[in-house]
C-alpha cells in the first residue's frame, strides 16, 4: 500500500506554487501553456493528435486539443486490463467577461469596449478593480496564420461603479448590472476623430509584434492584474482569481508529477468549456477524452471485449472546488454540510445526479484520504437552492466508470477574487497522489 509521506511545513510552499501557477495563467489558453511547460520540465513527451502514436511502457506524455485543453498520462507497469485506468479531470476556463469580436466604440471622447458575459460570474465584483485583457490572437503570417498568447500585465481596462448620489439603494438593493449596456469597459480616452476600433487593434497588434493589418482575430478574457496572496493572521488563506478552477488543475499536475512507476495507467484531463456547459470539441462533454484512452488502449493491444473490462476497473476523479460555509450567510447553506475551510477535501453529493458520487464512490474517496492522512468532509446543496455542476456526470456517462466528484473548500466562488485554504490545498494533492496508487 503506498503511505505518502506529509511535511506540514511544506504547505505555504505548496500554496504559493499554486499562486505562481494561476498568476501565470490568466485565460484558459495560458493555463495550457503553463501546465505543458511544467510537464515538459519534468520528461513528458509531447504527443500530436494528427501524428501516429509509439507510446513506450512507463511513457509519460501529453497532448493537447483547441489550445484551451491538455490531457496528461503516465503509462502503468501494469497491463491495463488488470489495473484499469486512474483519472483525475478538472477544468481550466473560469467565468468572467469576454471580450465580442468587434468591442470597441466611441462615447463621449472614451474608448469602450463591449464585453460578453462567459459562465455565472459575480458581476459585481469586476466593478472598481485594475483589469487587463488576456488570452490569445491568430495572427497572418508570410506562411499561413499562427495563434499567439497575449497579455497586459499593467491595468489595461476598468468597470467604475455608479456613485452612492446616483444610487442610493446599493448598499440594501445590492448592485445590479444591465449586461448589454453597463458592462462595456473603459479603455481610454480618444483624441478628437480618433477611431476606437484603430485604437483597439494598434493595442493588440503592438502587443502581438504584427502589424494591426495581420491582425485577424482574438479571445479576449478580462483578467484582474492583482497579484494572489496569502492572508489571515496565520496566513492560512489564498486569495487569487480562477482558483474555481485552476486551483485543481494545480492539484492534479502536483500529484501527476509525484508519481513515479504506477501500476495504474494515470491520466489527467484539463478541459475547457466547463463553465458553459463543456459541450465542445475541447470540453469534457467532447470525444477528446475517449479519443485519448482509446488509442492508449489501441497501443496496449486490447481488442473490444478487453477495454470494456479495463474500463469496469477504472476510476474517475472530477476534481472541482466546493463551497465552504461562509457564517455570515448561514441561511445559505444545508444545516448539516457546513464545509470548513482548511478542514480537508470534500466530497460532493447530489441526489439528482448533479455530482457523480455514489455511496460506494464517495467510501473509496474517504479511503484515500485515510491513506493519506488527511481530513475529509462532506457536501450537499440546500434543497430549495438550485446545484451547480461539473463535468464529473457527463464523464462519468460517457465512459461508464465508477466516479466521485470531490473539491477544496472556497470562499466567494465565481467572485473575480476567491479565498482557499493553505492547507486544504496540499490535503488535496496528498489525496490526489494516493488515488494514482491505489
Amino acid at each position: 500500500m503506498f503511505q505518502p509521506t506529509r511535511d506540514r511545513s511544506t504547505d505555504r510552499r505548496t500554496a504559493l506554487d499554486l499562486i505562481d501557477y494561476i498568476d501565470a495563467s490568466p485565460s484558459p489558453w495560458h493555463a495550457v501553456a503553463t501546465t505543458a511547460a511544467r510537464l515538459a520540465a519534468q520528461g513528458f513527451v509531447r504527443l500530436e493528435e494528427t501524428a501516429r502514436w509509439q507510446l513506450t511502457p512507463g511513457g509519460r506524455y501529453t497532448v493537447t486539443r483547441g489550445g484551451g485543453s491538455i490531457i496528461a498520462f503516465v503509462l502503468g507497469s501494469a497491463p491495463l486490463v488488470e489495473s484499469g485506468l486512474r483519472i483525475i479531470g478538472a477544468h481550466t476556463d473560469s467565468p468572467g467577461l469576454r471580450l465580442k469580436p468587434r468591442p470597441a466604440s466611441a462615447s463621449d471622447g472614451l474608448a469602450r469596449l463591449a464585453v460578453e458575459v462567459y459562465g455565472g460570474p459575480i458581476l459585481a465584483t469586476f466593478t472598481d478593480r485594475d483589469l487587463s485583457l488576456a488570452g490569445r490572437v491568430v495572427v497572418r503570417t508570410a506562411t499561413g496564420t499562427e495563434t499567439r498568447l497575449l497579455r497586459f500585465e499593467q491595468p489595461l481596462v476598468r468597470l467604475p461603479n455608479l456613485a452612492i448620489h446616483m444610487n442610493r439603494d446599493v448598499n440594501e438593493q445590492g448592485l445590479k448590472l444591465n449586461k448589454q449596456t453597463e458592462l462595456p469597459l473603459i479603455l481610454g480616452n480618444l483624441a478628437d476623430g480618433e477611431d476606437a476600433d484603430v485604437h483597439l487593434r494598434t493595442l493588440l497588434a503592438t502587443q502581438a509584434a504584427v502589424a494591426a493589418a495581420d491582425l485577424l482575430s482574438w479571445e479576449l478574457a478580462v483578467v484582474d492584474t492583482q497579484p494572489g496572496s496569502l492572508w489571515g493572521a496565520d496566513e492560512a488563506f489564498i486569495a487569487d482569481s480562477q482558483l474555481d478552477n485552476l486551483a485543481s488543475c494545480h492539484a492534479a499536475l502536483s500529484a501527476l508529477l509525484a508519481t513515479q512507476s504506477p501500476a495504474a495507467t494515470c491520466v489527467v484531463g484539463l478541459f475547457d468549456h466547463e463553465e458553459v456547459g463543456s459541450e465542445s470539441a475541447t470540453g469534457a462533454g467532447g470525444s477528446f477524452l475517449a479519443d485519448v484512452l482509446a488509442r492508449i488502449g489501441q497501443q496496449a493491444g486490447l481488442d473490444g471485449e478487453d477495454t470494456r473490462r479495463s474500463m469496469a476497473r477504472s476510476f474517475f476523479i472530477s476534481a472541482d472546488m466546493a463551497h465552504a460555509y461562509q457564517p455570515n450567510f448561514p441561511s445559505a447553506y444545508e444545516p448539516g454540510h457546513k464545509v470548513r475551510v482548511n478542514g480537508g477535501p470534500v466530497i460532493k453529493r447530489n441526489a439528482n445526479q448533479r455530482y457523480t458520487t455514489d455511496a460506494e464512490t464517495a467510501a473509496r474517496f474517504m479511503r484515500l484520504c485515510e491513506q493519506a492522512g488527511v481530513a475529509c468532509q462532506q457536501y450537499a446543496h440546500r434543497s430549495d437552492l438550485g446545484c451547480g455542476s461539473t463535468i464529473g456526470p457527463m464523464v462519468a456517462a460517457s465512459l461508464g466508470i465508477a466516479s466521485v466528484d470531490v473539491g477544496s473548500p472556497l470562499w466567494a466562488m465565481h467572485s473575480v477574487r476567491e479565498s482557499a485554504g493553505v492547507q486544504d490545498h496540499a490535503d488535496m494533492i496528498a489525496a490526489l497522489t494516493v488515488a494514482f496508487h491505489s
